[in-house]
């Protein structure tokens, strides 16, 4: 790049009127590491303790860092669920089974009794957030809802391009409900989601809904 330089008349000066050099390239393990420990300390201190000032030490990050990415506690704490939810729907893999039950068996994976902790007490948390800011409403439901319902609405064209399922089906719709009901049992009820539960929903309302009837085997309780 070459040097511009231009003088100033009025002072007779000569002054650089060369580009500012840009900021350096946001850096995504750098958000990961902060969004993880918006995770640990909105789990541990709930919506109304968390601080910025929290953050950063846990993340090791200079505030100043998260108010550029995030420039409110809220907008933190809703990237911070919606990532943590991404993480639980691994699109890149998403399983093929061959059949609608199994690629929406396939999807669940139980927590460790470590992480089923530290997620209903980040979901209590969230849940107190959007009873406290209604504006947060559509943002909320987009990372929670958002994610799972994509997946369930890929196996379901997947189900009706191999002719499990009619192409008369409203799948769009359908494929809300599980997602929407795992969001209802972990804001508002506080429970964690089990397989069981997840199963009830599946078979007594999805497969029902979609036309699909076949003789499903009995699984094990693993407790509601």
């Amino acid at each position: 790049m070459n040097q511009r330089l231009s003088t100033d008349r009025r002072v007779g000066e000569t002054v650089d009127v060369r580009p500012t050099p840009r900021g350096r390239k946001r850096d995504p393990s750098r958000d990961a590491a902060i969004l993880e420990a918006a995770l640990d300390v909105l789990a541990e201190v709930g919506a109304s303790g968390i601080t910025m000032d929290l953050v950063a030490e846990r993340a090791g990050a200079g505030k100043g860092t998260i108010y550029r990415r995030w420039p409110s506690k809220a907008e933190l704490i809703v990237d911070a669920v919606a990532y943590l939810v991404r993480n639980q729907v691994d699109v890149e893999h998403l399983p093929d089974t061959g059949s609608l039950r199994g690629d929406l068996l396939g999807l669940f994976k139980p927590d460790a009794m470590v992480e089923s902790t530290r997620l209903l007490n980040v979901m209590r948390a969230f849940a107190s957030l959007l009873a406290d800011d209604h504006a947060l409403a559509d943002a909320g439901s987009a990372a929670i809802v958002g994610p799972w319902a994509d997946a369930h609405l890929l196996f379901m064209q997947r189900a009706v391009a191999r002719g499990e399922v009619s192409a008369s089906a409203d799948i769009g719709t359908v494929s809300q409900i599980l997602p929407s009901m795992a969001a209802y049992r972990t804001l508002i009820q506080q429970k964690p989601f089990t397989e069981e539960f997840m199963l009830s929903i599946m078979d007594g309302v999805i497969m029902p809904a979609l036309g699909i009837y076949a003789a499903i085997a009995p699984t094990k309780s693993t407790g509601v």
